[in-house]
């Protein structure tokens, strides 16, 4: 069986603060999109990679991504949910029953926690996401940055930080996504989506060192896991 892949990376990483967007950025000779997607064409069931956009994205063509036979540029939404649904509605769920869904600016990820997500999602014919225990004491706060207070301590026990890949049915997530834009609801990532149908979704413990670069110093924290790896 083949699965598909999005990408969602019409984003501008405000964040970052930087000239272009994160996942243009240089690490280690190559854009951080350019490592994230040559991580997963490693994948042995990758049917192929759709990379939601933006319109007017002018970094793209300036990286190797072009040329890659199993890359399809999709055009991207104003919201990440909004990119995960365009790409689904340009694949055959028929085809691809399955789909997996990245961050653009995960270039870490290991292939031995996507194998056993495709593991223990395909076994038990259920959704699931890579996801992490929180390990930190938890707070509440009684506002916004910078100058809230704590409220309260959350208990961290049941706590997860969650990663991607996350992997669903493809009709599935394409249907959960589209009735709750339609809704309105808050979808933060494809679990959301899924959750907000009442669908289960599996936790399935992945690396720590599968990050996010959203902060400036996170390039260099993936500097140095892109070495360790």
């Amino acid at each position: 069986m083949k699965i598909a892949v999005v990408i969602p990376a019409a984003g501008v990483g405000q964040r970052m603060q930087a000239d272009r967007p994160k996942q243009y950025l240089q690490l280690a000779g190559k854009t951080i999109l350019e490592h994230t997607v040559g991580r997963l064409l490693h994948i042995a069931e990758l049917g192929g990679i759709w990379l939601a956009l933006s319109a007017d994205d002018p970094y793209f063509e300036t990286t190797s991504l072009p040329e890659m036979a199993k890359v399809t540029r999709v055009l991207g939404g104003a919201e990440r949910a909004n990119s995960v649904l365009n790409a689904l509605q340009s694949i055959d769920a028929a085809e691809f029953p399955w789909v997996l869904v990245h961050d653009a600016a995960r270039p870490l990820v290991q292939l031995s926690d996507i194998d056993n997500l495709l593991q223990q999602c395909l076994s038990q014919n259920c959704g699931g996401i890579l996801a992490t225990l929180v390990r930190d004491t938890m707070k509440r706060g009684d506002g916004g940055a910078p100058q809230a207070k704590v409220d309260h301590t959350v208990p961290r026990q049941q706590l997860w930080h969650a990663l991607t890949p996350q992997l669903f049915p493809t009709k599935l997530l394409r249907d959960c996504l589209s009735h709750a834009l339609a809704a309105n609801a808050a979808i933060t990532d494809e679990a959301s989506a899924l959750e907000w149908a009442g669908h289960p979704v599996l936790l399935v413990p992945g690396r720590a060192d599968n990050i996010k670069i959203t902060q400036p110093e996170d390039l260099a924290l993936a500097r140095f896991y892109l070495e360790q790896q």
